[in-house]
């Protein structure tokens, strides 16, 4: 099955503004996604889907695609949708532009995880919670499955809640969504549900569409960048690679 990648970027982030153009030891956010995304193989094209030329001039100069769409989206997933209306492509992955440590084999995974799973509208990634402070920070989304490695809810919330009162672990969910290109235009003209509404996440849409959403677990450790301290540690852990490398 033929699958496409689109990373889509805004210029208005709300907790970070500017947040594509934000650099991190001296190269935009953008273009560390993108050039994460250069690595994997599984995809026929890879483009950046935004509304501002600022964001197009700098994927284009390290080399990328740029698609300029409206303005006037709710979501990441609305801006990739207007571009997956021009392809052919079986599969649409949707990579957030704040995920600069993704491993380009998850990216690979994600999509062959949807091709092989034919009951499975929607797959996503997870990665294990070692950190307290990321399992009550509100900007950590958390998954819970099932026995089958189907989504069964996400939450800003500490999830699942622990009854005796203290941290066991959990998982939390990366930025990376693989949709069927037909779920994805049905999901993109779904009017929001109340339980996105009141958490503020698409993916709780998906699941009461009644969609199934298998869930993958990552094989290295991303970080995404949603908030100034985020983008410090960020700026950190590339300092620290670049010493090692």
């Amino acid at each position: 099955m033929e699958a496409v990648l689109i990373i889509p970027a805004r210029y208005g982030s709300m907790r970070l503004p500017g947040k594509p153009l934000t650099q991190i030891q001296g190269v935009p956010l953008v273009e560390k996604v993108l050039k994460q995304a250069q690595l994997a193989t599984r995809f026929s094209q890879i483009l950046v889907a935004t509304d501002d030329v600022r964001i197009a001039d700098a994927v284009e100069k390290a080399g990328g695609k740029a698609i300029m769409t409206r303005s006037d989206h709710q979501s990441g997933t609305d801006r990739v949708a207007e571009v997956a209306e021009e392809l052919r492509a079986d599969i649409i992955v949707n990579l957030q532009g704040d995920e600069p440590f993704i491993d380009p084999a998850d990216l690979d995974a994600v999509a062959d995880a949807l091709a092989m799973d034919r009951g499975a509208e929607m797959a996503t990634l997870r990665q294990s919670i070692v950190d307290e402070r990321d399992f009550m920070d509100p900007n950590v989304v958390k998954v819970v499955c099932d026995e089958r490695g189907y989504a069964m809810y996400f939450s800003r919330a500490p999830l699942p809640y622990h009854h005796e009162g203290h941290f066991e672990g959990g998982y939390k969910s990366i930025g990376v969504f693989a949709y069927r290109r037909d779920f994805l235009h049905a999901f993109a003209s779904h009017e929001r549900t109340p339980l996105e509404r009141k958490e503020g996440l698409e993916l709780l849409r998906a699941l009461q569409m009644g969609a199934k959403i298998k869930v993958i677990p990552a094989s290295s450790r991303s970080m995404g960048v949603d908030t100034p301290e985020d983008l410090a540690r960020a700026q950190e852990r590339v300092g620290k690679e670049r010493r090692r490398g």
